[in-house]
């Protein structure tokens, strides 16, 4: 890959942390299937990355990301769905983009709260009516 990405207006992510390799791809496309290698394979090295968007986006990354990393922890992006090569190497950085902002993204802390004394007794008023609606219900059945 010859330029960088720019993932936010703080983060870019250099072109040498990425490898790109080509295939031939599959489906529909006629001849140029059998003789274009337009199928595209980028991979971010993220021990490289860490460097850039830190070590807790990097974490985020591998756990949220897991079934896309490959045997040597890189970012594995593949991208066949059109039928030319520069295409298909746009759609794939995009999608690099997309899945690295998704990881920019910290997730709320749950703070454990009490439930409220109103909705305590609502919750067992609705448990004494479900109950009262059963045992009716058995009631009928005896007779």
């Amino acid at each position: 890959m010859d330029h960088d990405v720019k993932i936010s207006t703080r983060i870019t992510l250099p072109a040498r942390l990425f490898t790109v390799r080509y295939a031939r791809s599959g489906g529909p496309g006629g001849q140029n299937v059998n003789k274009v290698a337009s199928k595209v394979d980028l991979r971010l090295d993220l021990d490289a990355a860490k460097e850039f968007v830190g070590e807790s986006v990097v974490e985020r990354l591998r756990t949220l990301f897991k079934t896309r990393l490959d045997a040597d922890g890189h970012l594995q992006i593949v991208s066949s769905e059109h039928r030319e090569r520069t295409r298909n190497l746009d759609a794939a950085v995009t999608r690099v983009k997309s899945i690295v902002r998704t990881a920019l993204v910290r997730p709320k802390v749950r703070r454990a709260t009490r439930p409220t004394r109103s909705s305590q007794e609502r919750r067992l008023s609705e448990k004494k009516r479900r109950g009262k609606l059963k045992k009716q219900r058995t009631e009928k059945e005896e007779d």
